[in-house]
């Protein structure tokens, strides 16, 4: 029987690197095997792990979030869960229940805190006036806008090729797995036009033509955000405005997931409290003719709940 440290390397081959997993989420799964699982449960043989070893694991990252303490959880269930699919061992040993984890605020630059930070941009140099375009007015993450080539540039019909990302040299497809189209703003339009270069097939690149990486990219926006008198910054901040902005011009929710490339429309709900047209539109459901008036209630299809607080990912046999 295999302990944790031995079983590790074939779960992240088997596993990660079989499923052709991104080269971030490959790196995630064995920085966190090395520095978390394997110094607590490492010599523990995999059918050998307790539901108590699991609440030991989560007394040691106490001073740690609760989402860092849940990404490792996470691959500690994964692990096991292959190691059952393998036949390595016949069952689930432990329940592994994830800690409660509030949703994050989605921070964003308001519409003139964006102007300004647009202006600050351009004074700076193109690479900066681009990146923030291609995040705040396409809703590009930073490894899209480092990896977008001029041929997924299409001027003619103001639309862009959303196909590829890059992370630390290695370039694979978007987080959702697929490419999208975007059609572009007539500013982001105009500034491609008028900048573009011959130095290289990115869009975005250096002065001898080599690419940027995510700390430059990084870099360029902290710096129009300093010049604008602006107290934060980010490269995804400008995704979430992007987001926000659509929300709030009342786009609709489908909308806004096909053209930031959501993998779920639960991501982009977060975004549509901001959304008038929504709030509006709640409000006039009270306006309608209808059995309601009457003190009669239509009954409607219940969601299914998101899964909820000390969420159960894998239990032993009962």
């Amino acid at each position: 029987m295999p302990t944790l440290e031995t079983f590790a390397p074939r779960f992240v081959d088997g596993y990660a690197r079989a499923n052709r997993q991104k080269p971030s989420g490959i790196v995630a799964k064995e920085s966190i095997l090395t520095a978390h699982l394997i110094p607590q449960l490492g010599s523990k043989r995999l059918d050998a792990i307790t539901s108590e070893d699991v609440q030991a694991l989560k007394r040691h990252l106490v001073h740690r979030k609760p989402k860092t303490v849940n990404n490792v959880l996470t691959v500690l269930n994964m692990l096991l869960k292959k190691a059952v699919e393998w036949d390595v061992i016949e069952r689930m040993p432990c329940a592994v229940r994830l800690l409660p984890v509030s949703k994050p605020s989605m921070g964003f630059y308001d519409f003139d805190e964006y102007e300004r930070l647009v202006d600050a941009a351009k004074a700076l140099d193109g690479n900066a006036y681009f990146i923030v375009l291609l995040g705040g007015e396409a809703g590009l993450r930073c490894g899209e806008i480092i990896a977008l080539e001029w041929s997924d540039v299409d001027l003619g019909k103001r639309q862009l090729c959303v196909q590829r990302s890059e992370w630390r040299g290695h370039v694979t497809a978007p987080k959702s797995g697929r490419l999208r189209h975007v059609p572009m703003t007539v500013r982001l339009a105009a500034a491609l036009r008028e900048h573009r270069h011959l130095r290289a097939p990115r869009v975005i690149c250096q002065r001898d033509g080599s690419a940027l990486t995510q700390d430059m990219v990084s870099d360029h926006v902290a710096r129009a955000a300093k010049r604008a008198a602006l107290s934060t910054s980010g490269v995804h901040r400008l995704r979430h405005s992007f987001c926000s902005h659509l929300a709030m011009r009342g786009a609709p929710a489908r909308a806004i997931q096909e053209l930031a490339g959501h993998q779920d429309l639960i991501t982009t709900q977060r975004y549509m409290h901001l959304s008038p047209a929504a709030i509006e539109g709640a409000i006039r459901l009270l306006d309608r003719q209808g059995p309601a008036e009457a003190g009669h209630y239509v009954r409607s299809e219940t969601r299914r709940s998101e899964p909820g607080r000390g969420e159960i990912l894998e239990t032993a046999d009962a």
